[in-house]
């Protein structure tokens, strides 16, 4: 079975070598500390090198024929599919992903690289006519070069490969710097895939390093036009910004709040089963997490009674046992963020109906009750196993809480009145709802992304062809055109 934790290097025009920077940089397994991987991380020198060699590669590589480009993506999915305990232990192992995370995790991976697959042959333009005899417009889709994609740390693999994969086969050349957390799951483990697969070398490019070695060069360097960003609203409203001041464009996928709604009407025992997966799948470290709960008055009490009895069966510790539901936060800075907003919704007066323990990096599932609108409890994202549930008393206050955020990323809506929830549905400022389904969805066809603190842009499908791709309008007059003053 293969192995990648010898990939801790860095993967810059087609070589494995170790950074310039004389910073080193330890990768930790986050459920028993042990060291996975130690990196000479890469500096200034080392960006610009990738970028360049990018450049270069990727002009042969936009006229490459489109049957050439596929096989490459074809032979990708072959060596997924080849290796998949290898890919299995990795996220396990690096990310502290159960066995179920990183299985839901590579079916994502895998979903994506065959939709890129089908982009080289989706390249399409159009002839369009004109007000003018004779003339003849040619409008082409074509690559916008390069690509940076930074990538965070809780679904590294995925969020890596939905930006990586689609941009390659929309004929760009990538350069890829991973969290420093999830340097293997989110960065080389991607570089040696495409590497088997026959990537042309230089093409895609991985820098592992800390910001504080490139500070913004990575956004503002004059080669990438486009830059891909998944993680924090902070964070990614500064690159959203360097990233205008040097006219490029910005796909940013960010925080989210999301709120699951139950109403008076719902499939009790469905909607429970999606309110728990929603929040506790990968311990509540994504982005659709349902971080709120907003249940009708009319069956508040049932929906909690089965909502904590299910709760209190979701089984916590190593990631490494296929009955663990719960594995460990990221790393210990997450655990303390974390255990602060559990302590700031006691002083503010919600009530811990369930409160386990914290131990290590496992932190155990916190449910509170007693939630209200202007808590911080239910303004801030929970990147754990914390849940608040609201009452409200109609469709209005529904609206009203579930609106009241920052951020509008995804939701769910739980109803026997699939309409009465598509209505209320369009109402919620979110870029993404789904009735009588989890918050946590992420379709290879489908648009994703947010509005508000939640990002911008969309990927997936035909958007993620069009974030990658610009157009370029050619004329051709082929009459002879008479110009004023001759």
């Amino acid at each position: 079975m293969e192995n990648f934790k010898h990939l801790n290097s860095q993967y810059i025009n087609g070589e494995w070598r170790e950074g310039q920077s004389s910073v080193k940089m330890e990768n930790r397994n986050p459920f028993d500390g042990e060291l996975i991987a130690l990196y000479q991380a890469a500096n200034l020198d080392d960006l610009n090198e990738a970028y360049e060699a990018s450049a270069r590669v990727q002009k042969e590589w936009a006229k490459t024929n489109p049957v050439a480009q596929r096989a490459v993506f074809e032979k990708a999915v072959a060596y997924l599919e080849a290796n998949h305990e290898a890919f299995v232990a990795t996220i396990i192992e690096e990310i502290g992903g159960t066995r179920l995370k990183a299985e839901f995790e590579i079916g994502l991976v895998t979903n994506i690289i065959k939709e890129a697959s089908t982009f080289p042959f989706r390249m399409n333009g159009q002839i369009l006519p004109s007000p003018i005899d004779g003339k003849e417009n040619r409008v082409y889709r074509v690559p916008v070069g390069v690509v940076g994609v930074i990538s965070p740390f809780n679904f590294p693999f995925f969020l890596s490969m939905k930006s990586v994969a689609t941009a390659l086969a929309a004929g760009n050349g990538v350069v890829l710097k991973p969290h420093e957390h999830t340097a293997i799951t989110g960065g080389t483990m991607i570089a040696k895939l495409f590497e088997e697969a026959g990537l042309p070398k230089g093409l895609l490019n991985v820098i592992v390093t800390e910001i504080s070695e490139i500070g913004d060069n990575f956004v503002e360097h004059p080669i990438p036009r486009a830059v891909s960003f998944t993680g924090s609203t902070k964070v990614g409203k500064h690159i959203g910004m360097v990233a205008g001041k040097n006219l490029k464009e910005a796909h940013l996928e960010l925080g989210g709040n999301s709120a699951l709604v139950v109403l008076e009407d719902a499939d009790m025992e469905l909607a429970v089963s999606a309110a728990v997966f929603s929040r506790f799948t990968h311990q509540g470290q994504i982005c659709m997490s349902a971080n709120r709960l907003i249940v009708h008055e009319d069956v508040y009490d049932e929906f909690v009674e089965k909502y904590l009895a299910k709760v209190s069966t979701l089984t916590c510790g190593d990631p490494k046992d296929p009955s663990t539901i719960i594995g460990p936060l990221i790393n210990e800075q997450q655990v303390k963020t974390t255990v602060a907003l559990i302590e700031k919704g006691i002083e503010e007066g919600a009530t811990p109906l369930i409160k386990g323990k914290v131990e290590g990096n496992i932190v155990e599932p916190v449910v509170f009750g007693d939630v209200t609108p202007d808590m911080t409890l239910a303004n801030e994202e929970l990147f754990a196993p914390v849940v608040s549930i609201l009452k409200v008393k109609s469709d209005e206050e529904v609206l009203a809480y579930a609106n009241n955020s920052d951020y509008g990323l995804s939701g769910a809506i739980h109803t026997r009145d699939v309409e009465r929830g598509a209505e209320l549905a369009k109402q919620m400022d979110t870029g993404m709802i789904h009735i009588n389904d989890g918050t946590i969805n992420d379709e290879p066809t489908v648009a994703f992304g947010g509005v508000k603190n939640s990002g911008l842009g969309r990927l997936n499908g035909e958007w993620s062809l069009d974030a990658f791709t610009t157009t370029k309008w050619i004329s051709i007059q082929h009459d002879r055109r008479q110009y004023p003053y001759s």
